[in-house]
């Protein structure tokens, strides 16, 4: 199956709605999909702070609940916050009712007008329903959650596909935290070489 890590041009015609990179000659937006988790979430915020890097996390709600003091951390190093549901349901599998129901609760957790869909998933027509929310997909996918893409591979297509202005997804839940504990800090060094800034996303 073809990796798709640079978001098809196509894609941003049909979902005009969504934000799918911002204008920009020297600016990035490394983002983060699925946490808090203890198991990654603190160690990356440790990586930020020590690189002097800022970043916007989407958060899935149930996650929030059981770390509350990861969600504060997160903001108090002067990172962004997003929703990512509360369950991280499939907007094409779950009724409307119920996928704006998990939205909803998430934004008495989340103070944020910025929300991502989990799996990039939703049905077009939901988004007239969100005009209050930003909803922010992404310019390049880094496949972390995927072991049968080398990360070596990865970061050739980062090098190659990365551009100013490039919303960057990677994840911060436990399943990937190996591959980014080893990619993250390649990820940075390369695109700071490359000359780019980081900058968290404006709610």
């Amino acid at each position: 199956m073809v990796k798709l890590f640079k978001t098809p041009y196509f894609f941003r015609w049909i979902y005009h709605r969504r934000v799918w990179g911002f204008s920009s000659s020297d600016t990035v937006y490394l983002t983060f999909d699925d946490g808090p988790t203890t198991e990654l979430t603190e160690w990356i915020l440790a990586l930020l702070e020590e690189k002097n890097v800022k970043a916007t996390f989407f958060c899935v709600g149930a996650n929030i609940l059981k770390h509350p003091e990861l969600g504060k951390l997160i903001q108090e190093k002067g990172h962004a916050i997003g929703n990512h549901t509360m369950r991280h349901e499939n907007g094409n599998k779950v009724d409307r009712e119920e996928y704006f129901r998990s939205i909803n609760e998430t934004e008495q957790l989340v103070t944020s007008n910025l929300f991502r869909p989990p799996y990039g998933r939703m049905p077009l027509k939901y988004d007239k329903h969100l005009a209050d929310q930003k909803i922010i997909m992404w310019s390049w996918l880094s496949y972390d959650f995927d072991e049968s893409v080398e990360l070596e591979k990865i970061l050739k297509s980062a090098d190659k596909n990365i551009k100013p202005g490039a919303i960057i997804v990677m994840h911060d839940n436990a399943k990937v935290e190996e591959r980014v504990k080893t990619l993250l800090p390649q990820l940075i060094d390369l695109l700071e070489k490359k000359g780019y800034k980081f900058a968290t996303i404006s709610a």
